[in-house]
């Protein structure tokens, strides 16, 4: 009688192994090892062997270009990340936590497509064609060219895609959806293996653009398995508090562009919307309180004037460090050269630091700001608001240039700064006052 073979598949990554492990070596998830039964394990060597396609390899430089049509979704923050517009044949994954905008935004897109006389389906296996065609009439996206099916069964689905010629697909969400010919649960590797594999047949071969929508973890990562993100062409996160009306949608894979772009989207009654001003976001244009620092941070290519608070007081016990937007362990970093370059007893003062509109900064440039916004808050001295702080701080006390001075100087001149301390020249002139400050010691002269 031939032996039982056993198969462990991880429900992260996918990783197979023919023993148990409580711990994936692949992505380090625990308690993700989940035992194969026979019909999963016979039916992943059937795909296996159908895929089995003979190709040769040829020279790249007999391999022709093509070159990257792309039509816009009326949405110029989206076009942004994109790299552009959709391309056609693209399958496009979009994640975010519950609540922050993903199925709102994908509505209106296949709203203004359908505006444009594009055949749209919108395939949800969570809510009912009522309520959609509710939220639809509250985004003003409701059109006759705009096609609603309810339905969590793959099959269906690829037989109403393949009667008609939809030019556009939304899936909402890849969770959702099972395919009866998969031996597995919902949202398992291996059904969400075949459901985007055949998805993305779907999308080459009938030259269709598919955005899918999937949920995220606590940890802030696509729920259920990885492999997900290895197939699909773009990969895109909305951030943002679900408290707010700010949205960020940062890409993070993208075979057609950049992932450097960052799109910004406002929430209000009517739905989500590109934002349109974003001086008035980040910072106060009027006055400055003491512990206020302003700077200029780059999102893609986009520069951004965002405010610094900190908060610097007298601690009764353990000192308390806290930072809001900003790295705490560069925070620290900075406190610690602080208090042996400028001798301050910040190790007996409770630290607060904020960064206003809820944005988060991942970049060194707003160092010299932090810095600046510490220094106002523990000598209760206000700022002008006038004058921006750009600089990267080493361990040495040494101010470091920042990459695209220049942009960020030229933006700083478009919303009325007159001032900015920075640690080297533009290359070019601009209508704006600078300082060149090299040293922590010599930002004391600026409070």
């Amino acid at each position: 009688m031939a032996k039982k073979r056993t198969i462990f598949e991880c429900q992260s990554c996918g990783f197979q192994s023919p023993r148990w492990m409580g711990k994936c070596p692949s992505c380090n998830s625990w308690d993700s090892m989940i035992e194969l039964k026979q019909e999963q394990i016979d039916y992943l060597k059937k795909t296996n062997s159908l895929n089995k396609n003979i190709s040769k390899a040829i020279a790249i430089t007999e391999v022709e270009s093509e070159k990257i049509e792309r039509f816009s979704s009326d949405s110029k923050e989206l076009d942004l990340v994109l790299g552009g517009g959709i391309v056609p044949g693209s399958l496009t994954l979009i994640g975010g936590s519950p609540g922050i905008g993903k199925s709102t935004l994908l509505l209106k897109i296949a709203g203004n497509l359908a505006n444009k006389d594009k055949k749209v389906l919108y395939i949800s296996g969570e809510e009912s064609a009522s309520q959609i065609k509710l939220r639809g009439d509250r985004l003003k996206a409701n059109n006759p060219n705009l096609y609603l099916l309810a339905e969590i069964n793959l099959e269906n689905i690829l037989e109403e895609i393949e009667s008609n010629n939809y030019e556009f697909i939304v899936i909402d969400s890849i969770q959702t959806i099972y395919s009866s010919e998969v031996p597995s649960s919902p949202g398992s590797v291996t059904q969400v293996r075949a459901i985007t594999f055949e998805l993305m047949r779907i999308a080459k071969s009938k030259n269709i653009p598919i955005f899918i929508i999937g949920h995220i973890t606590k940890e802030g990562s696509i729920a259920g398995p990885r492999v997900l993100e290895h197939m699909v062409d773009v990969v895109l996160y909305f951030e943002g508090d679900s408290n707010s009306d700010l949205r960020l949608l940062r890409g993070f894979k993208n075979r057609f562009g950049s992932t450097n772009e960052v799109g910004i989207f406002e929430m209000d009654s009517s739905g989500l919307k590109d934002a349109k001003s974003m001086s008035e976001r980040f910072f106060n244009k009027e006055q400055l309180k003491a512990g206020s620092a302003l700077t200029v941070i780059m999102e893609g290519s986009r520069p951004i004037v965002i405010e610094v608070q900190a908060l610097v007081t007298e601690s009764y016990a353990n000192p308390k460090r806290s930072s809001t937007g900003f790295d705490s362990n560069r925070l620290n970093m900075l406190l610690a050269l602080l208090e042996k370059k400028l001798d301050l007893p910040l190790g007996t003062y409770d630290i607060y630091i904020n960064i206003v509109g809820g944005i988060k900064v991942s970049e060194t440039s707003a160092d010299l700001a932090v810095i600046a916004a510490i220094l106002s808050s523990f000598r209760d001295r206000e700022l002008s608001s006038k004058t921006l702080f750009l600089g990267e701080v080493s361990l040495t006390g040494e101010i470091r240039d920042v990459p695209n001075l220049l942009g960020r100087l030229k933006e700083a001149q478009t919303q009325g700064f007159q001032k900015a301390i920075i640690p080297s020249r533009p290359i070019e002139k601009i209508d704006l006052k600078t300082y060149i400050v090299n040293s922590v010691e010599k930002i004391i002269e600026w409070m």
